[in-house]
């Protein structure tokens, strides 16, 4: 019997903890509630976010998806953790404000993945950027042969160091020197410190030297003899004879002219500085960033400045005793050059000696017992590369620079560390981590999100593509349109709920690009040649002019490697790649195109004063505050706060600046416009400025109607940014608005070949119809339009497709098909065959 009642109590006791287990107040926090959200465009948002499901957030691009998960959610996360450290502490962190929200509750740690590009700094490559050579340094530090040092011997960002001389030492209340010797061991290249390549300038670039400085002998754009002041300084420094010609001046002259150490002189009465031609170039080109420079500027640095592998270290970067220690015949250098998935199985041979090394007293040797010391060493260095594997980034090398990766790339290394972790109950931020994968990598990255959710993890997930919107538990679709016409929750619910909806993302869910019927003749071909760039293997190629032309193929296979490293020199190629844009808070649309040029012109003319008074970064800046319209007070730990300037009430200029009109409208109220009403406006045929104070309608219109202006305007409306404002910020616009600005800006350059790379990313599938339609008016006005590319709406409406492969890295290299998309369908013997075959439905 009490036996019997003992199960008995045993069995209420459990039913008892069922219960309250069910009732537990802790329970009850299942979900992350939005009230209120207003960051950016969003309007007053409300949501409810369910944890420990896979979320995912759609809408077309700038419709608020950005401000909602990043701006708001992920980054009030961070702030609260940031708010868990002391006083002192914060002093030293990056201050963050709170967003502009009613309610945030429910929040748990995020982990934010983003597309950013990662550091552009030339000694950061895919290994230093992980923990991978970190692990590889020490592993050779100990197994090594010769061993040269700690694993600092094996970096090549340590330079040696070696010092010696007195230091003095307190003892009590007496005070001794003491000799004293320092001696670090780096792994540093000497030659090209760490970089593995050298630059060398062309001094040909620069001047003729055949001529005198007072005859014109620069060639720098922009340096004329007779007015330019930066000319002046060398003419009249006393350092050369400016009526000598260049290649008669002395060694010392010339080292003078080339590498003087910057010096105070005086030219016609004023002071000056002085400074060496070499110095002076590399600060006033070399050291800004290319994308910014304007194209003949751009053109002349890259003829004037060349860079080759470092001769003494053959590109590895490393020292000579960094190469010379070896592990099973194998340096760092060769480990890191290797791909990664080849690594791998180096590293788990290396952990098979280690397991055989380890019952240890029966081995006897010193090389077993070294192994066994390293064993959980290689434990985790397996599993890095493991999941570099498992990610689809085998085919990358440890030593690849970190800014030759695309944001695709960029994205997925990140996740790396991500993946083995033993944390849950954490909210994992993810934008677009689709961009730059074939669709036969896009179900492995949707195994990896699952993956994740099913840990016990929140995943939100900002997506455009319908392959991964469709494994969503939760879609919230933002818009209905972008910019000041969207921040609204259209729907929320399951995917087969969005799918009926009347939303534009609903409404494009199912969409399908049909292939042509007839597809254009070629006019020409661009002859490519035993292109071997990276791992091409002398692909041989003839890409067809004056068509829409597409090279596919999955990622790694060589797209890049053949589209932008081996272009023939003369082609006229004009690229629009994914570097991003780089902009303060004071560039926007209108500064970025060249657009304020001719509006501040226009001013000047119809106002009968200077240009200069209507740039917010010139004479007219408010003096308050300085022309960006707000003032920023700095509170240390505390988030800094941005107010509206009073003076100006946040219109960045002077008063007497705004007194100036043009077809009724001052240049703070241009600036506001969007594109599209920037476009009715000088365009000259609308009744613009009514009301404002101007004149008549037709007048005001005439009197705005200003063609470049004009010009540059309807570029931006044909790539789909007619919603953004002229005076927007720059670091405000979402990374599809940035590549689509960029487009625009390249649409106005010469060149008969135009090269774009990726350019859906970031687009809604409602606006993927209007990029086609904009490629189709490029190559109907003339132009060869080549598209490296993975959605299959953009091949499907190809004339040519070109499909690289048939894998990654030493997998491919290979064009394994040429034609036209129909035919592609029908053969279907490549990866993309078979994807794009399924899309149309073939």
């Amino acid at each position: 019997m009490s036996k019997a009642r003992k199960t008995e109590q045993t069995q209420q006791t459990e039913q008892t903890q069922r219960t309250e287990s069910q009732d537990h107040a802790a329970d009850s926090h299942d979900l992350i509630r939005v009230h209120g959200a207003r960051e950016n465009n969003l309007k007053d948002v409300s949501i409810e976010i369910p944890k420990r499901r896979l979320t995912v957030f759609t809408g077309v691009s700038g419709s608020g998806k950005s401000s909602l998960v990043f701006d708001t959610i992920a980054a009030e996360s961070q702030r609260l953790i940031n708010e868990t450290y002391s006083a002192f502490l914060q002093g030293f962190m990056p201050t963050l404000a709170r967003p502009e929200v009613d309610v945030l509750d429910g929040l748990t740690t995020a982990i934010t993945v983003g597309q950013q590009r990662m550091g552009g700094d030339p000694r950061s490559t895919v290994g230093t950027a992980t923990d991978a050579n970190a692990m590889l340094r020490i592993l050779f530090s100990r197994l090594g042969e010769p061993h040269i040092g700690p694993p600092s011997a094996y970096s090549f960002n340590t330079a040696s160091v070696r010092a010696s001389g007195a230091i003095t030492v307190e003892r009590g209340n007496k005070t001794k020197a003491q000799k004293a010797t320092f001696n670090r061991t780096g792994g540093m290249c000497t030659r090209c410190e760490g970089r593995g390549t050298v630059s060398d300038i062309d001094l040909t670039q620069l001047y003729d030297d055949s001529k005198s400085l007072a005859e014109g002998a620069f060639t720098i754009p922009g340096w004329k003899s007779d007015s330019q002041w930066t000319v002046q300084v060398y003419a009249q420094s006393g350092f050369v004879d400016p009526d000598k010609p260049i290649r008669e001046y002395t060694e010392k002259e010339l080292q003078s002219f080339l590498y003087g150490e910057p010096v105070k002189v005086k030219v016609n009465g004023v002071n000056l500085t002085y400074e060496g031609l070499i110095p002076k170039v590399q600060k006033s080109f070399l050291a800004k960033d290319k994308e910014s420079m304007q194209p003949h500027i751009r053109a002349f640095v890259e003829r004037a400045v060349t860079f080759t592998t470092c001769p003494e270290c053959d590109g590895t970067r490393l020292s000579e005793g960094a190469r010379s220690s070896k592990i099973k015949r194998k340096s760092i250098a060769d480990a890191c050059a290797m791909e990664i998935r080849d690594l791998a199985e180096w590293v788990r041979g290396l952990t098979e000696s280690s397991a055989e090394s380890s019952p240890g007293p029966t081995k006897g040797s010193s090389t077993d017992g070294a192994y066994e010391t390293v064993a959980p060493l290689l434990t985790a260095l397996q599993q890095t590369l493991d999941s570099f594997v498992e990610i689809g980034l085998g085919y990358l090398s440890l030593d690849r620079p970190a800014a030759t990766l695309s944001g695709g790339e960029a994205q997925r290394v990140k996740m790396i560390r991500h993946l083995g972790s033993s944390l849950t109950d954490v909210t994992y931020v993810f934008d677009e981590p689709t961009i730059g994968l074939h669709p036969h990598d896009i179900q492995r990255m949707n195994g990896l999100l699952l993956r994740l959710r099913d840990k016990g993890n929140t995943v939100l997930v900002v997506e455009h593509k319908p392959e991964t919107i469709s494994i969503a538990d939760h879609v919230v679709d933002l818009g209905p349109g972008a910019g000041t016409g969207g921040g609204t929750v259209c729907f929320e619910g399951t995917v087969e709920g969005l799918r009926t909806s009347d939303t534009v993302t609903g409404r494009h869910f199912d969409d399908r690009s049909a292939l042509k019927e007839s597809v254009r003749k070629p006019t020409g071909a661009l002859e490519i040649r035993g292109a071997s760039a990276h791992n091409l293997r002398g692909v041989d190629v003839d890409i067809p002019l004056g068509v829409l032309t597409v090279v596919t193929g999955v990622a790694g296979s060589g797209k890049s490697s053949l589209v932008h490293g081996s272009m023939p020199a003369d082609a006229g190629v004009v690229t629009v790649d994914q570097t991003p844009i780089r902009g303060s808070r004071r560039s926007n649309p209108a500064t970025y195109t060249g657009l304020l040029d001719p509006i501040r012109k226009a001013f000047a003319k119809v106002n009968g004063v200077k240009p200069a008074l209507f740039s917010a970064n010139s004479e007219g800046a408010c003096p308050t505050c300085n022309g960006a319209g707000v003032i920023y007070t700095d509170l240390a730990m505390m988030a800094g706060v941005a107010t509206p300037c009073e003076d100006c009430e946040g219109r960045r200029y002077q008063a007497s600046v705004l007194e100036y009109r043009l077809g009724g409208r001052d240049i703070s109220e241009v600036l506001a416009m969007s594109v599209d009403e920037a476009e009715e406006f000088f365009g000259g045929g609308s009744e613009s400025g009514s009301g404002s104070g101007g004149g008549s309608g037709s007048g005001s219109s005439g009197e705005a109607h200003t063609p470049a202006a004009h010009k540059i305007l309807r570029r931006l409306s044909d790539v789909g940014l007619g919603y953004l404002s002229l005076g927007q910020p720059l670091t405000t616009l979402s990374g599809g608005e940035r590549q689509r600005l960029k487009l625009a800006t390249h649409m106005g350059d010469k060149g008969g070949v135009y090269v774009l790379d990726e350019p859906t990313t970031g687009l809604h599938l409602a606006d993927v119809e209007q990029l086609l339609g904009l490629l189709d008016r490029l190559v109907d006005s003339g132009k060869s339009v080549i598209v490296v590319e993975h959605h299959q709406a953009v091949m499907a409406h190809a004339d040519w497709i070109i499909d690289l492969g048939p894998g990654a890295g030493h997998d491919g290299g290979k064009i394994v098909f040429e034609g036209t998309p129909a035919d592609l369908v029908a053969s279907r013997t490549t990866l993309t065959g078979e994807h794009l075959a399924a899309y149309v439905g073939g």
